[in-house]
């Protein structure tokens, strides 16, 4: 009569076989479970297997009076799903193959899954999201599925971004840490970051960190990022621009003076200007006093005085402030130009002696015409007086020039002429109205009654006029014919001079 039964496992070691019950191995387990009876069924179950169970394998049963196993074993080949993914590693568009290995003789239909989601195929052309972990299964038992296989698809960075922290305003003299990041696959290393700031570059690396922030901080910034695969033939890739706003107090204020030399009674302003973020938001002006106090002067960016008085000047500075705080000016001095009665500009002095010259050079000119006006009397008085002694002179010596003067005198102040010292010729032209030409035959004593005249009126003479002429000389009647002859015989070169002096009336 059988009492029970069991199946063994064939184990070997050193040359020989020992034979182990299941139950030893697997105590208080449903890996393997006897499904058979007493009566001819002696199945076994074996749930997972697992590589481990391949083995030979024997069946025994007990009796009341001996153990029985059997002469024959079954041996369990045990053949395990392989997943293969070629290439496993690939850039984004290239084109992978899966392959499941069954070890089985006999085909069998696989199915896949990628990170527990179906598969539709099993080629395709990867890209970013086809990288994970990939396993087959044999359609029907997909609860048996082959070890996992990692597919890794290589892409470009992308989503490259700049992150500021902290977050908010950045004010002078604090803290801030610009952070790099980005997608891609490899990662992104720490050396494959580059950050500039206006198109600059400024540091390499992921994290860069300003301890002390300053105006000159301010700009915007951007970083790089670079993994060794391209995309569309670019290497590297940029983020957003970030701007970095620095606050600060009111800074640099200037204050100026219009106009720049305040005259007393005019009107000037003061006006004040400054750097600062946020902008100033008040101006306030203020006097030093010389007990050391301050007298407000006034608010605004603009200081005017309509009416500028000594009490007006001093020192003066301005007080800009923004949310963040204040800051004063450089102290300026205002000063007074006062004006003196009598006291003339410079282009009022420019005037005046640009006009002295002209009225100088006037004076002068008419001077010298005066002075010229002068020595032509005295010259065409001296002509007339040395052409009377010549008149005379010519007729004794030398009868071929004959030298006449023409004087014409007022009617009051005709000189007394004896009818005596004229001949009938002179003293018929007398009687028409004009003056007797002074001929060769003038006597000594017409030219000194000629002279005494001139003399008498020659502060009266307005003007002279000398003629030369060329003229064939005749002889006067009253001239003997020989001294005609030799005048005739000196040729038509000879000429006569005139002379013509006119009194004022």
């Amino acid at each position: 009569m059988i009492t029970s039964t069991g199946w063994s496992k064939a184990q070997y070691g050193s040359g020989s076989r020992r034979l182990v019950l299941l139950s030893s191995l697997y105590a208080a387990s449903d890996h393997f479970k006897y499904v058979g009876n007493y009566r001819g069924n002696c199945d076994l179950q074996i749930t997972d297997v697992q590589l481990a169970d391949e083995g030979s394998y024997f069946f025994s049963f007990w009796t009341t009076l001996n153990r029985w196993t059997s002469k024959s074993s079954v041996y369990l080949s045990v053949r395990g799903l392989t997943a293969v993914v070629r290439p496993s590693t690939v850039t984004e568009g290239d084109r992978v193959r899966l392959t499941c290995e069954s070890g089985c003789s006999d085909p069998v239909y696989i199915v896949w899954f990628r990170d527990g989601s179906p598969v539709p195929g099993n080629e395709f052309r990867a890209g970013r999201r086809d990288a994970g972990r990939y396993y087959c299964a044999v359609v029907g038992q997909e609860t048996v599925r082959s070890d996992p296989v990692t597919l890794g698809v290589q892409y470009a960075p992308e989503d490259v971004g700049l992150f500021l922290s902290p977050q908010g305003d950045i004010i002078q003299g604090s803290s801030v840490t610009l952070l790099c990041g980005s997608k891609a696959s490899p990662t992104v290393k720490s050396e494959g970051y580059s950050l500039y700031k206006d198109g600059r570059f400024v540091s390499s690396g992921w994290r860069h960190t300003i301890s002390d922030v300053q105006p000159g901080h301010r700009g915007r910034y951007h970083c790089q990022a670079w993994n060794n695969v391209s995309r569309g033939g670019v290497h590297r890739f940029n983020s957003s621009q970030v701007h970095l706003d620095v606050q600060y107090l009111p800074r640099n204020i200037s204050v100026s003076v219009t106009p720049p030399h305040a005259v007393e009674g005019g009107a000037v302003n003061l006006s004040c200007s400054s750097d600062a973020n946020p902008p100033a938001h008040s101006y306030s002006w203020y006097r030093p006093t010389g007990s050391g106090s301050l007298l407000r002067a006034g608010s605004g960016p603009t200081l005017a005085l309509p009416s500028v008085n000594a009490d007006d000047t001093g020192l003066y500075f301005c007080k800009a402030a923004n949310r963040l705080g204040e800051n004063n000016s450089t102290e300026v001095l205002l000063t007074l130009e006062i004006k003196r009665p009598g006291v003339q500009t410079l282009p009022v002095l420019v005037g005046i002696g640009v006009s002295l010259v002209v009225i100088l050079v006037i004076a002068l000119l008419l001077f010298w015409r005066k002075q010229r006006s002068v020595a032509d009397k005295k010259k065409t008085l001296c002509d007339v007086t040395l052409g009377a002694r010549g008149s005379k002179s010519l007729a004794v010596e030398d009868p071929s020039d004959s030298l006449y003067a023409n004087v014409h005198v007022a009617p009051s102040s005709r000189p007394p002429y004896s009818p005596a010292q004229e001949n009938p010729h002179d003293q018929a032209n007398t009687e028409h109205g004009r003056t007797s030409p002074l001929t060769a035959g003038t006597t000594q004593s017409d030219v000194s009654t000629l002279s005494q005249a001139l003399a008498s009126n020659e502060d009266e003479v307005t003007y002279s006029t000398v003629t030369i002429k060329p003229k064939t000389l005749g002889v006067p009647p009253h001239i003997d014919d020989g001294r005609r002859e030799r005048r005739s015989s000196a040729g038509e070169n000879s000429s006569v001079v005139y002379a013509t002096v006119v009194p004022s009336s």
